[in-house]
């Protein structure tokens, strides 16, 4: 979300610098900030988590689909040599029997490659899943990111307008609601 991975750390160092002046409102604030910008930091991170997750399991499900697909085409392949040799062996006299045997030997190995194939299916379509809800918990914690985002930026504003209260009480607020919808990015 930050241009700068160091944002976070140079507004707990203006913090700081505020601490310093001896006014209790302004180094309440102060204090928030950097709590916040650790919160800010921390989500943003389990964010940038969830994305990789997303992607590695969206990745891991393409493959297992690719090999279903390839499975059932195997699967074709031995249905069209079965039918073939049950053909043959209806219309041929002395190597009924060999055709008769090569068309259940296809009949077979049919049954094991769908099996393989379903197996596939099933594995593919529970990456799938999975990646879904890396994706829901990365949308969450975008949204917790922002929210403490915004809260950083309105304590900000407290330390700018010298101590007044109504800023931080609603910085305090947003990081709650930030640090909230982190959490229910894992409990739901």
């Amino acid at each position: 979300m930050d241009d700068s991975p160091t944002e976070h750390f140079e507004h707990a160092e203006h913090a700081q610098h505020v601490a310093h002046t001896g006014d209790r409102s302004l180094a309440m604030i102060s204090i928030t900030i950097a709590v916040l910008a650790v919160l800010a930091a921390t989500v943003g991170s389990l964010e940038t988590i969830e994305t990789a997750a997303t992607i590695g399991a969206k990745n891991h499900s393409v493959l297992l689909q690719t090999k279903a697909s390839d499975a059932w085409a195997f699967y074709q392949a031995k249905s069209m040599k079965q039918n073939l040799y049950a053909a043959l062996a209806e219309t041929a006299g002395a190597k009924r029997q060999e055709f008769l045997d090569k068309a259940q030997r296809y009949a077979e190995e049919q049954k094991e490659i769908e099996g393989e194939a379903k197996d596939y299916e099933h594995k593919a379509e529970a990456a799938f899943e999975g990646s879904e809800a890396h994706e829901r918990r990365h949308h969450i914690l975008t949204i917790a990111v922002t929210l403490l985002h915004i809260a950083i930026a309105v304590a900000t504003i407290a330390i700018i307008l010298r101590g007044m209260l109504w800023p931080w009480r609603a910085a305090v607020g947003l990081g709650a609601a930030g640090a909230i919808a982190a959490a229910f990015a894992y409990l739901s």
